[in-house]
């Protein structure tokens, strides 16, 4: 499965559980760890889970693998390494206040269906210029998995 197929099976994966503020982030030009970032919104910590379970079974049942998952015990931010695709299922709370879309350069407006099968998107961040936006202050924070800050 090419990194095309396997974010178009992410994508699907998080439609059919009614993902909210879907967004495909194509990063091969700022890492080598990975082409793409899809970030997600759940409303609850149940339906967390259920989209990061949608994608790892719609990806195993297409013929991929995953290779790591993270947070799904603590249920506010999971992420699911696929290699090629990384996926961060989040609350709203959580994404707002990581900002990891403009951190990757991307820009929240764009949602999966303007990215879907093309290949190329806009490779650029969301400046034109290629290189991701120093991260805000005081963002710093635990990892998924890790307790969270108060406060």
């Amino acid at each position: 499965m090419n990194s095309e197929q396997l974010k178009d099976t992410v994508i699907d994966a998080l439609e059919d559980i009614k993902a909210q503020d879907l967004a495909v982030l194509p990063v091969r030009h700022l890492t080598s760890l990975t082409d793409y970032m899809v970030i997600a919104t759940g409303t609850s910590n149940r339906h967390l889970r259920s989209l990061a379970n949608e994608v790892q079974e719609k990806v195993k049942a297409a013929g991929g693998e995953v290779l790591g998952v993270e947070g799904e015990q603590a249920g506010e931010w999971v992420l699911i390494d696929l290699g090629d695709v990384v996926v961060h299922v989040m609350q709203a709370q959580v994404r707002d206040y990581y900002n990891i879309d403009e951190l990757w350069g991307g820009d929240a407006s764009r949602v999966a269906r303007q990215l879907r099968g093309s290949g190329t998107g806009s490779e650029s961040g969301a400046d034109g210029a290629g290189t991701a936006p120093a991260p805000r202050s005081g963002r710093a924070g635990p990892l998924p998995g890790l307790p969270a800050r108060n406060g």
